[in-house]
């Protein structure tokens, strides 16, 4: 079989052009749309439970609806991400933004009240709105678990506790707020390490809220166990990423996965290994259909989702 010469057209739609990477090689264009074409096989069937893992800054990065619209559209049914995600999601709910061109002087940008995520911006004004805005949440959930004396009422997973966040956030786009309308439950097993975690240890020096991360493993275990297939789409890698496969150990590993990672297999990082070592650990079943992309998940996640959606909403 001879390596395809892309052709460029006018007009061309992404789905064509996304062909056109699939028959070019096994170099960057051949895996982006083998890694599309794994996508609508996991997409299309029916019959597999699809993992969503989400590392980084992801949603301050510009991927925050397409996570959402996922959600809406039913295409997932477990998020597993960063306490990072949550809070930029949840800054952005209570009307803050993300913002761009303000330069890289950082000591210049400290005394401005900027914070700096590469060349994406955050303003303390908007966090000072959400540790107000969260404040009032983080209360109003901890009295409904302590209306009771019973201190073990006080405890909650760290699933349950995102539901009820998203239950009380009012904003449309919000991923919270569409994981509660559409019963899909997050998991954020390193939820403490970002400003959400903060707050929250802020919180209870005065008052009684405990989060158990463990309790979440039970229902995580459950979905895995029940699932008669499991698709894996790994946007980066860390924690979410081995919280993703491990889980699917006690079964035998995830049917299929793809992962977009801009890390590297040298170091001998999670982050960087690829899909098929898994495999060794039993994270991957033997046999399964797997796609690892080295490149820039904001780059490559959206351009093979549109042609995804292209492919699937056209035949």
């Amino acid at each position: 079989m001879n390596v395809n010469q892309m052709n460029i057209k006018k007009d061309m739609k992404i789905s064509q052009l996304i062909d056109e990477f699939s028959s070019s090689g096994v170099l960057g264009a051949g895996k982006v749309g083998k890694a599309s074409e794994l996508l609508s096989q996991i997409l299309a069937d029916k019959d597999m439970k699809v993992f969503l893992s989400v590392a980084g800054p992801l949603v301050p990065g510009g991927l925050r609806n397409i996570i959402a619209n996922m959600i809406k559209n039913k295409e997932i049914d477990v998020l597993i991400t960063s306490g990072a995600n949550i809070t930029h999601d949840l800054l952005e709910s209570f009307g803050g933004s993300h913002y761009r061109d303000y330069g890289f002087d950082d000591e210049e940008l400290n005394a401005g009240g900027i914070g700096r995520i590469g060349d994406i911006y955050t303003k303390s004004e908007d966090f000072e709105v959400f540790e107000r805005e969260i404040s009032i949440i983080f209360e109003e959930i901890s009295s409904n678990l302590n209306d009771a004396d019973d201190d073990s009422n006080s405890i909650i997973s760290i699933k349950d506790f995102l539901y009820e966040i998203g239950k009380r956030i009012d904003e449309e786009n919000s991923i919270l707020k569409l994981a509660y309308d559409n019963n899909v439950p997050i998991f954020a097993p390193g939820l403490i390490d970002s400003m959400l975690g903060l707050q929250l240890w802020m919180f209870t020096q005065d008052n009684k809220l405990i989060l158990d991360a463990v309790k979440d493993m039970h229902d995580l275990s459950d979905i895995v166990f029940e699932a008669e297939k499991v698709g894996a789409i790994l946007l980066g890698g860390g924690l979410p990423k081995h919280y993703t496969l491990a889980s699917n150990l006690l079964k035998g590993g995830v049917d299929a996965g793809i992962q977009i990672t801009m890390d590297r297999s040298e170091t001998g990082s999670l982050s960087g290994a690829p899909l098929e070592e898994a495999k060794s650990w039993s994270k991957a079943k033997c046999g399964s259909n797997l796609v690892s992309v080295v490149g820039d998940v904001t780059v490559i996640f959206p351009l093979i989702y549109a042609g995804t959606l292209d492919k699937l909403n056209n035949g």
